[in-house]
């Protein structure tokens, strides 16, 4: 079986009936792989894949809600972004700013802005359900990639959580 869709073109099931999908896309100065997978291509509907691909086509939107959730969590200083923070300090020392896109003196956010959304993943047959939708991967370094912070985002677009992932 098969599921046809406008901007994802034939989705093909597996012998399992998972559908896979995967492209890299243009972001910025960077590229970003975008996966949309489900382990049950009955579990997957028309609108699912209407939202997913208005994430794709948004994903500089999508980017910032996600650095802003990100923001929005220094204030707490055992949230995973700040402990994330820390521990690439830590870890790299004064070869941190050799990472930092901006050095405005503001070693916290410098650090987000400077991350680098390497993935994102769509998890098709969660739409409308509690887990999440879409998981947005960042890294500070692209190499590292045993060192991110993972961004859960719901069907609506809107940021569930922030997690790292070391």
């Amino acid at each position: 079986m098969a599921i046809e869709h406008d901007y994802f073109g034939l989705l093909e099931s597996g012998p399992d009936g998972s559908i896979f999908w995967s492209e890299v896309v243009d972001f910025g100065d960077q590229t970003v792989t975008v996966d949309l997978t489900a382990p049950d291509q009955d579990d997957v509907s028309v609108e699912a894949l209407d939202v997913a691909a208005a994430m794709i086509s948004s994903i500089e939107d999508v980017d910032l809600r996600a650095r802003n959730a990100m923001v929005s969590e220094l204030d707490d200083r055992t949230s995973e972004v700040t402990e994330y923070i820390l521990q690439q300090q830590e870890q790299l020392g004064e070869e941190l700013e050799a990472f930092l896109a901006d050095i405005s003196g503001d070693t916290h956010i410098d650090v987000i802005r400077s991350l680098q959304l390497v993935s994102m993943t769509i998890l098709a047959d969660e739409h409308g359900g509690t887990d999440p939708f879409a998981v947005l991967e960042y890294a500070l370094d692209r190499d590292a990639t045993d060192e991110v912070l993972l961004v859960n985002l719901a069907g609506d677009g809107s940021v569930q959580s922030v997690t790292s992932a070391d």
